[in-house]
């Protein structure tokens, strides 16, 4: 579901499940977040770069898995989503992305906890919240904000549209859009160059800089967690669940 690779001090985590876009099931949120906690505790690695295989990012949340939870059936995991955004917001190490094509969902909102982000030009992002009926997510609702300023993170999170990598450049989502081959080579060289700096260094420097919001993104991320229970598997959601499964567009006349 993964793949976990070392060189130079930089571990490189792949999302490795590209017949479903990279969707996240309960397995990849489970061993992504054992290897972020282990890249954490590891003193060999002193940066972390997140990438995808083949055409995708990430898919976000595989959505036969979400079919199950609004229906109230468990999804067996051992820290699941909610143990990966926590895990995130406290990492103390420099992430960097190399967004190498579709990121839907987590595939965008991770892109608010990262330090860098390095996109493909064929990069695409959306957050698809508001056409499953229901509401975002990763602290998304504190950090998309602050990047992007409150409207064109409003337009992301409501809107259900898509963003191409040159909007997310221009709205401050992304660091630099690459040529797609150039991608990966860009990322690592910015991930190399960091972790050749003191660990100690890097460290406390992350903290100066998100140590003060680390509290309002586990607050953003608790809010979050309520409002998608509230709305998991209500009328918007089980019309959402029941368009996919048909292959249809949702309709949401008639429903609030």
């Amino acid at each position: 579901m993964i793949d976990i690779s070392d060189a130079g001090r930089v571990r490189t985590i792949t999302f490795q499940r590209p017949h479903a876009k990279n969707a996240m099931n309960a397995e990849m949120w489970d061993a992504t977040t054992e290897a972020f906690l282990h890249a954490a505790d590891d003193p060999s690695v002193a940066v972390v770069l997140l990438t995808g295989s083949e055409d995708s990012f990430s898919a976000g949340q595989d959505l036969r898995e979400m079919g199950e939870l609004a229906m109230g059936n468990a999804v067996p995991a051992t820290h699941g989503f909610a143990g990966l955004c926590t895990t995130l917001i406290d990492f103390p190490k420099p992430l960097v992305l190399a967004v190498n094509g579709l990121a839907v969902g987590f595939g965008t909102t991770v892109l608010g906890l990262a330090d860098l982000v390095f996109v493909s030009e064929r990069a695409r992002f959306k957050c698809p919240f508001t056409s499953l009926g229901v509401a975002p997510e990763l602290a998304s609702s504190s950090t998309l904000p602050t990047l992007m300023g409150r409207q064109n993170a409003s337009w992301l999170l409501m809107s259900s549209e898509w963003l191409t990598a040159e909007d997310a450049l221009a709205m401050g989502l992304a660091f630099r859009v690459c040529a797609h081959d150039d991608l990966l080579g860009e990322a690592r060289a910015a991930a190399q160059l960091l972790a050749s700096r003191p660990i100690s260094s890097l460290v406390e420097t992350k903290d100066a800089v998100m140590g003060p919001r680390r509290l309002e993104l586990h607050a953003a991320h608790q809010r979050e967690n309520e409002a998608f229970a509230r709305l998991m598997g209500g009328p918007a959601n089980i019309e959402a669940m029941m368009a996919f499964a048909e292959k249809r567009e949702a309709n949401f006349d008639g429903i609030d």
